[in-house]
């Protein structure tokens, strides 16, 4: 009896790995929903964009992009959380989803209600100032900031985002206060700091380097822990004196969890061979993005160390506020 009740798992088991491995020989038999948290023409949506393309072509499916904005990013997550677990609703993320968790009450677990898929590409933030604020580097910005404390304003994607974090370190680092204006996605503020109507900002090469070239902004610094080559010419913020500064901004895709651990594998192996292809690499490296593709346990120790990094500078942001 022990031995024909052993017998039954073994088969139940080898049916049901050989449903799924069927599963996933035939994924994608239908469009695939990707949806993205921010607004169109943020870095979020470009490589979400970007991958949507290259996996219609390597399927033959179509991979239609779906801009749900909002709360940080996390409205589009939480949809993400409760679609059903069969590879046909992927999510778009940023580093946004290691920072949200901090500053709200979320209606999903950022680890265990998701499948890591990938981490597409990342990129180092450049600290930009309207060109009528009298700075041109991170010393004389902290000056000014210090001569006049709470006044200066500072745009962002939104509060639960590498970029406001990023100032928020600098903030910490640098002794200063400012006044944070989150916005809906990282296009809509960078359009409004090319205004005039906030007055500096971090923002993703990617989406930030146009305006510098056009000279409506002036990029005074550049997060990363080197000089980049996009733009050699911009000094780090470890070189104005705060030493260890760095703060990147990346881009990565989740399933909801109990995806199936095949379609799981496919996404990852099919978005990795995306970001190998020359046109697609030539682009993000014109655009600042440092392609990654790495494995989903990868991802994931990614996911978690940004978690423990800016859980640390949130913490401290709201001990600092309470004084």
């Amino acid at each position: 009896m022990v031995r024909f009740w052993m017998l039954g798992l073994a088969g139940a088991a080898a049916i049901g790995w050989s449903a799924a491995h069927s599963l996933a020989q035939d994924y994608p038999s239908k469009p695939v929903r990707f949806i993205v948290g921010f607004a169109p023409g943020g870095g979020t949506d470009t490589l979400a964009r970007l991958a949507a393309k290259g996996l219609n072509e390597t399927w033959g499916q179509a991979v239609v992009v779906e801009n749900r904005p909002g709360a940080d990013g996390s409205i589009a997550t939480e949809l993400t959380a409760r679609a059903a677990a069969d590879g046909y609703t992927i999510l778009m993320i940023s580093n946004a989803h290691t920072i949200t968790p901090f500053q709200r009450k979320l209606g999903y677990d950022p680890i265990h209600d998701f499948a890591p898929v990938t981490l597409v590409a990342s990129t180092p933030n450049l600290l930009l100032v309207h060109p009528s604020l009298p700075v041109h580097s991170v010393k004389e910005l902290i000056a000014l900031a210090k001569r006049r404390p709470g006044e200066l304003s500072y745009a962002s994607s939104g509060a639960g985002t590498s970029p406001y974090l990023a100032m928020e370190l600098l903030k910490q680092m640098a002794g200063i206060d400012m006044v944070h204006v989150p916005y809906k996605g990282s296009a809509p503020a960078v359009l409004d700091l090319a205004g005039g109507h906030v007055q500096l900002m971090f923002g993703a090469i990617s989406t930030v380097l146009p305006q510098v070239r056009a000279n409506r902004l002036r990029a005074i610094a550049v997060s990363s822990t080197t000089r980049i080559s996009a733009a050699p010419e911009v000094p780090t913020v470890a070189e104005a004196g705060l030493a260890g500064f760095e703060a990147r901004t990346w881009y990565g895709v989740l399933a909801p969890a109990k995806t199936p651990a095949d379609i799981v594998q496919k996404l990852y192996a099919d978005i990795a061979a995306v970001l190998r292809r020359g046109e697609v690499a030539s682009y993000l490296a014109k655009a600042g993005f440092d392609p990654v593709g790495n494995r989903p346990d990868e991802f994931l120790a990614i996911i978690r160390a940004d978690m423990d990094k800016w859980g640390k500078v949130i913490r401290a942001a709201a001990a600092s506020k309470g004084r």
